[in-house]
């Protein structure tokens, strides 16, 4: 990993005079950007040809990446569309839809040169940095250009960019999700810090702010970035509560004006901690309005969750496989069907946070929470009726004509208002309150094995990687608008018992949405939360690992690929992560320490 060499060569100037600092801050920071990654081109040809040595590209990259960092915050919230494909892409395969078409394309911007640079077989891939560092040169170059003729955009609200890249810094940052191949993590982060801070400093918004605290904070924040280093040793929880978690405080008490991301991001602006129940709006994720949403709308859809009726057998409730005990699972390997001695496809998993969620099933074939229950209505294993049957039998019954009038305030039992009652009792089973969430809001202590399994998960462990904090699931931070499935190369039993076999169940490429019915989506699936995982198993959609044990050796061997079965594109690293038996004892402390089923009702 490269040392700190600080931060005396930044890409941000001094503002001339007569100009708009808040432009001239930012615009400068583009163009010195613009000028290392043309040097980065040009030192990927020279490397290309034996003119450079790869130690020397490395330096030129990381130079690169420094400079990114610091116009991150405001690129990445005003472009995140360009940003999130063109400049800084996961380095992995992807969809993209063109009318009604989707095509898949490979990775391409700084993760992807990173990981390439960074790895024992770079020498190999020369044509491919070039290339990839060309594409990368052009597309920014066509940005910039576009930027200097018609000027940057700019929102209402000045101190939302800077917030949401403290939830970058720490979901995606610190994690090593953004620096897959160096691992650079500290100084990345504090050019980061270096480039807010500037920014604060410079655009005349801020003028009429007291800003002694936050400078103090990002001043200190970058000498503790400098002294901590080490991508394993790094103290994610001490980083978080001395400067990530008051730099978001303080700034989120600044502004009151419109909030710019309401209709494109699920997190809540108003929140003061990652780790409090409000962290994300549980309204963006449904079609229910928070406005409507009231407690007795929440008792009706309680009872339509535990009413066997609803089904055409008069057998199954949502309850049949979803039992508060359990955090709403059923602890069974594959769920029960409706037809006796059978199961579905797959396990229930937990309705706990289910709501905070973009996609949902496993293979993500529902888009919103009120099609996933239509689904299971429609199934032929589930509930095997209809729309029509359910509201028919509703309209016969007197306590349900009553409580529909009670929560919609007139006597009429529609399809609509039957989504949105159940919507609503699920939207509601949220579960931020548990032990470790206490611990980070600085209300009580948990175990040092729990604090060194967070640190071990969020590091080396890399489960942070795919399960984002603070949801500790596949939803992608820091706008919380998408998820994420992952090819685990799953087998069908625990890797204890050889030999290892891949699980036949194809998962997301064999979903109703046809658009994603790419290769790349072979043997995928959804990366749930573990939250409550104390309480959900059996684990993974087949239900094949009974202990967090058993998971913990599956990923400490490197998934399906590292036990050298063939899986194709396999996102989890094939690499083994060479846990200890007594990491894998605190990795689970800390799964343990997130239980919370307090919401159960």
């Amino acid at each position: 990993m490269m040392m700190m060499t600080g931060l005396a060569v930044m890409s941000f100037q001094s503002v001339d005079k007569g100009k708009s600092p808040e432009r001239d801050t930012v615009s400068t920071g583009l163009a010195g950007f613009k000028s290392v990654l043309e040097q980065l081109k040009s030192d990927a040809h020279r490397y290309s040809e034996g003119r450079l040595s790869l130690p020397e590209l490395r330096e030129s990259l990381r130079r690169t990446r420094n400079s990114f960092k610091e116009v991150e915050f405001y690129v990445a919230y005003h472009y995140p569309e360009f940003t999130k494909t063109h400049l800084n892409a996961a380095p992995l395969f992807h969809i993209e839809a063109a009318g009604t078409s989707a095509y898949t394309l490979p990775p391409e911007g700084l993760q992807v040169l990173d990981e390439m640079i960074f790895s024992d077989d770079a020498e190999a891939q020369k044509d491919k940095i070039v290339t990839i560092t060309d594409f990368l040169n052009n597309s920014y170059a066509g940005f910039y250009l576009n930027s200097v003729t018609n000027g940057l955009s700019k929102g209402n609200n000045r101190t939302l960019p800077l917030r949401i890249e403290l939830i970058r810094i720490y979901s995606l940052g610190i994690t090593g999700f953004d620096t897959p191949g160096s691992l650079n993590v500290s100084e990345e982060a504090a050019h980061a810090f270096a480039g807010m801070q500037k920014y604060l400093q410079d655009e005349p918004y801020f003028r009429n702010y007291n800003l002694q605290k936050t400078d103090r904070l990002f001043t200190e924040g970058i000498a503790y970035l400098s002294r901590h280093t080490g991508f394993e040793t790094f103290d994610r929880i001490e980083f978080y509560k001395l400067y990530i978690q008051p730099l978001y405080r303080e700034l989120g008490s600044w502004d009151g004006r419109p909030d710019d991301l309401k209709e494109f991001s699920g997190w809540n602006v108003g929140n003061e901690n990652f780790f409090s129940s409000d962290f994300l709006d549980p309204y963006f994720y449904t079609l229910l309005d928070k406005k409507e949403d009231s407690e007795a709308m929440q008792a009706l859809g309680k009872q339509i969750f535990y009413d066997p009726q609803i089904s055409e057998s008069g057998k199954m409730s949502c309850a049949t496989c979803h039992l508060p005990e359990n955090a709403f699972t059923d602890r069974k390997p594959k769920s029960s069907s409706n037809a006796e001695g059978k199961t579905v496809l797959r396990n229930a998993p937990s309705l706990y946070n289910a709501v905070f969620a973009k996609r949902f099933f496993y293979d993500l074939r529902a888009f919103y929470l009120e099609q996933q229950a239509e689904h299971v209505i429609y199934s032929q294993d589930e509930f095997n009726t209809s729309y029509e049957s359910i509201i028919g039998k509703l309209k016969k019954n007197p306590e349900y004509r009553r409580a529909f009038r009670k929560a919609f305030g007139n006597g009429q039992i529609s399809r609509q208002d039957f989504s949105k009652a159940l919507s609503s009792y699920v939207a509601s089973l949220y579960s931020y309150d548990s032990d470790f969430d206490r611990f980070m809001r600085n209300e009580k202590e948990i175990s040092g094995d729990a604090k060194k399994g967070f640190n071990l998960f969020m590091g080396k462990a890399n489960c942070a990687t795919c399960h984002f904090a603070p949801t500790f699931s596949g939803l992608v931070p820091p706008f919380f608008n998408e998820n994420e499935s992952e090819v685990l190369g799953i087998t069908a039993k625990p890797v204890s018992q050889k030999p290892p076999e891949l699980d036949t169940d194809r998962g997301r490429v064999g979903s109703p949405v046809k658009k994603e019915n790419s290769w790349i989506y072979e043997n995928s699936f959804k990366t749930v939360t573990v939250r409550n995982i104390a309480l959900t198993k059996p684990y993974f959609h087949n239900g094949a690992f009974n202990t967090l044990e058993e998971v913990m050796d599956f990923y400490n061997e490197g998934g399906g690929e590292g036990l050298g079965l063939p899986v194709k594109n396999q996102t989890l690293s094939p690499d083994k992560l060479n846990l200890s038996p007594a990491e894998i004892r605190q990795i689970i402390a800390f799964l343990n320490s997130l239980t919370d089923i307090s919401r159960a009702k």
